[in-house]
Order: structure tokens, then sequence, then C-alpha cells
């Protein structure tokens, strides 16, 4: 009997380790998807090691073994779509314009080597891993902290979030440089990877801003302030899982941007 628990013992941790080993990222474009596995990605012929100064994630200089993510999605085959959204299996999903990933900042998928686990996460029970989206250069093309997605399962080409979710969008007359314009643009970076307009999104983590009641009805604009740049300095409970987003992050006109974006959006409704 003792024999038999010992062998049943070792076959469990080895498929444990096995899951742990073969742990993949899913890419999909133009209805074609590929999956990546761990040991395949560590060992591509682009793997670098790269050292990342400024890490959102981590708060600190972090170094990892990671793979352009421009050529694995030029492994898929050609797509329209000017949006990448990246999955994470927390319930977060961005939404990441293609532009961006064009752009002069040097997007990376990190991967996270079973046999050299990375440190936990401020504040958390995990690492970044298995798979981490991280920038090089990020402030020059302005790569706000929210579109650095860690525990990534997938990344999908679809259509810009506004074409997905019209009902998200400022009204066509709206002026150029409307402070509800650019809320717009930063509550799609910053917000909606959390949260949903009245079942417009993909985000989970978070409460819906406009149903079943709109947030400018129970919060004050001072309230809303406070919430997006401090949330612990309003109201606190411990499975909260919304970070604090300090000025550099978010300046103040950003935050009153993405106010007059959900009153506008409120307006709209009626």
């Amino acid at each position: 009997m003792k024999f038999l628990l010992i062998v049943v013992l070792m076959v469990s941790l080895e498929a444990v380790a096995s899951a742990a080993t073969d742990r993949s990222l899913n890419l999909t474009g133009n209805g074609v998807t590929k999956q990546f596995r761990t040991a395949d990605l560590l060992a591509r012929s682009d793997t670098a090691t790269i050292t990342v100064p400024h890490d959102a994630a981590y708060g600190r200089a972090m170094t990892y073994r990671a793979v352009p993510l421009r050529d694995l999605l030029a492994e898929l085959p050609p797509d329209a779509a000017d949006t990448i959204e990246a999955r994470a299996t927390d319930g977060f999903v961005l939404q990441l314009p293609r532009a961006l990933v064009a752009g002069p900042a040097v997007p990376w998928i990190a991967v996270e080597d079973p046999e050299h686990s990375w440190p936990l996460l401020p504040g958390k029970t995990q690492s970044a891993g298995p798979f981490y989206l991280v920038w090089e250069n990020p402030e020059a093309a302005g790569i706000s902290s929210e579109q650095w997605p860690y525990a990534l399962a997938a990344l999908t080409e679809v259509a810009s979030p506004v074409q997905r979710w019209p009902a998200i969008a400022v009204a066509a007359s709206l002026p150029a440089d409307a402070a509800a314009r650019r809320g717009q643009a930063v509550f799609i970076a910053n917000c909606l990877p959390c949260h949903r307009l009245a079942g417009n999104g993909e985000g989970s983590m978070g409460p819906d801003l406009l149903k079943p009641m709109p947030a400018t009805t129970y919060l004050t604009d001072p309230g809303l302030r406070a919430l997006i740049r401090n949330p612990a300095s309003v109201r606190h409970w411990p499975a909260q899982q919304m970070p604090s987003f300090s000025p550099a992050a978010i300046p103040d006109s950003d935050i009153d941007a993405v106010i007059a974006y959900l009153h506008q959006l409120v307006e709209q409704s009626k």
C-alpha cells in the first residue's frame, strides 16, 4: 500500500511539473490560432536577454528572457485589424492599438522559465509569469502602466474598441479638442481593461461604470478624482485590486478628462 501511494504521489508530482513547464501563449489573427509553449519560446533564435530599467509591474529594474512581439505576430496571416487584445488569466483584458506595437517603443513577450521563476509581484502571491508584455523605450510612445499586461494567456488581433462597441464612443459632433474625447482615449488605455461600460468591453476585474447606475450618479467628481488617484483613500476592502495612479502615470488633466467622458456617455444615453 505504501509503495502504491508513493507511485501515485510521484506520478502526481510529475504531472504538476509537466503542466508548469508546458504553459502556452495563444496568438490569433485572421481566423488562425498559433500556440507557443514556454520551452519553444525560450529555444527560439530571436529570444534575447533584455533589461527593463523601470518595470511597470515590479517597480524596479528587471531582466528577462524575451521574444520580440513583432516577430510572433509576423507568423500570423496578414490581418487588417488595428488592435491587439491581450487577455490575462485574472480577467484583465487590454485593447492595445496596433500602432503602438509598430511604434518607437519596442514590445517583447517575457517568458518565465519554470526552473528560474520570477519573484512575486509586490503585494501579491504570484509572479508576472508565465508571459508578460514588457517594453523597451516605453517613454518614446507614452506607454501607460496598464499597457504592461502580465499573466498573459492570449493575444488576438481584433477591431478597435469603438468599432466593436460603438456605445463607448463620444458623439462625432464633439469638438476634436473636447475633454471627453481625450477622456475616451485615456479610459480605453487605462480603465477598459478592468471596467465595462453598460456591458461594453471584455474586462471583468472591476464593476461596470454605467450600469446598473452610472458611477457619476453615486460618486461626486472630487470623489472620482480621489478614487482614480488612490482607491484606498476612498474605500478599501480585502479583495480590492485597483491600483493607484500617480500623476506621472495619469496627470490631473487626464483624470478630469476621464470624468468628462463618463458624464458625456451618460448624456448621450438620455
